[in-house]
């Protein structure tokens, strides 16, 4: 099977005004449709054809040669998740096991909040701010460009895209206010909450 285009799991206008529905005609229609073409383009006919995209990931990131594909793949995985970071109605702060382990381990939401929103405001240039579990522990983290937590053992359970086509036509430069939005009006805890196990 081909790697595919996942739906958004909302409407493109049901995050406005905090994200637009041009953005997403974009960021998804465009930019995610993108990477998931060239991702076929460069597996076709290859070992790799017809595997899952983690797979592929996990492949690429350990083979120079393969860079192109690493970047493309893994851009498909981390835009997929992405947008079910997000739901309408969403952000604030968090309830059930996820509240009670970033009061444990990151020293309560406030501080969690203001780590997560530097890490993004920090990332040099493209890439993305990150909720991991490292060893059964919370950790806030940044990777830049298509970087993955897959590759370095972290599970994933939440991320934000700072790359500038995530935000730039509704916040132009002002990254920051579009991380503030992100964690007060949109973040899926109960997504993050699932991804725990």
């Amino acid at each position: 099977m081909p790697i595919t285009l996942p739906d958004l799991p909302y409407d493109k206008n049901d995050l406005e005004p905090f994200i637009s529905a041009r953005t997403f005609e974009f960021h998804h229609g465009k930019h995610h449709k993108a990477y998931v073409d060239n991702t076929n383009k460069l597996i076709e006919k290859t070992e790799l054809a017809g595997k899952d995209l983690e797979t592929i990931i996990r492949t690429a990131a350990v083979d120079p040669g393969k860079k192109g594909l690493f970047n493309n793949a893994a851009q498909v995985w981390n835009h997929s998740f992405f947008w079910q970071c997000m739901k309408p109605g969403g952000g604030g702060k968090p309830s059930g096991r996820i509240a009670a382990m970033i009061d444990d381990d990151l020293g309560g939401y406030e501080k969690f909040a203001a780590d997560f929103k530097n890490a993004g405001a920090t990332q040099f240039g493209s890439g993305w701010a990150w909720l991991v579990l490292q060893n059964n522990t919370l950790a806030v983290t940044q990777t830049p460009n298509a970087e993955t937590p897959l590759t370095e053992g972290h599970k994933p359970l939440l991320v934000v895209d700072v790359w500038e086509h995530a935000y730039y036509l509704d916040y132009q430069n002002r990254r920051p206010d579009f991380l503030q939005a992100f964690l007060d009006h949109l973040v899926n805890w109960d997504f993050v909450n699932a991804n725990l196990g």
